[in-house]
């Protein structure tokens, strides 16, 4: 077995290292309390970080354009997507523009955008921001949560998404 350090192949060697890990996919999204106007991201990087208090984690780069309107809107709705919103998934993932054009979503109970059909979805507030890197650990408090969903998960593999098969 060939080893390499992280160091020696450089970020494409350990991005391809790390991309053999499949995680699950989600949207994150808020709106404006004043505008009105919705913002979002999708993200892989999501885990729980504890049941009591209820806490949830995600990662943003700091080239993220979106997460400082997500940020100063306070309120964020994080959908658990599934595998059939893949095509959701590539329009938060990407820059500028009305992300939201077309998406089906609704409020949750305190007005933070969740996306129809995702699995499940948690209303939450930033608790916490920790640099780390090229990125910013998020952690939030869960406030509401709801499981309604049925499907399967929307996963990202090897910088893509994909399903997941039996």
């Amino acid at each position: 077995m060939t080893q390499v350090t992280a160091l020696a192949g450089g970020t494409r060697c350990l991005r391809s290292v790390l991309g053999r890990f499949a995680t699950g996919v989600i949207a994150v999204a808020a709106q404006d309390p004043v505008t009105g106007r919705r913002s979002g991201l999708a993200a892989n990087s999501f885990s729980s970080v504890s049941l009591d208090p209820p806490l949830v984690s995600f990662c943003v780069a700091h080239t993220s354009t979106s997460w400082p309107a997500l940020r100063s809107a306070g309120l964020l709705g994080i959908s658990i997507l599934r595998a059939d919103q893949r095509e959701a998934a590539a329009r938060l993932a990407q820059r500028g523009g009305d992300k939201f054009r077309d998406l089906s979503w609704e409020g949750s109970p305190g007005g933070a955008p969740v996306l129809d059909g995702a699995l499940a979805w948690l209303e939450c507030a930033i608790e916490a921001e920790h640099p780390a890197g090229d990125h910013v650990i998020v952690v939030c408090r869960v406030l509401r949560l709801d499981a309604s969903g049925e499907g399967e998960p929307l996963l990202f593999f090897r910088g893509a998404f994909g399903g997941f098969s039996h």
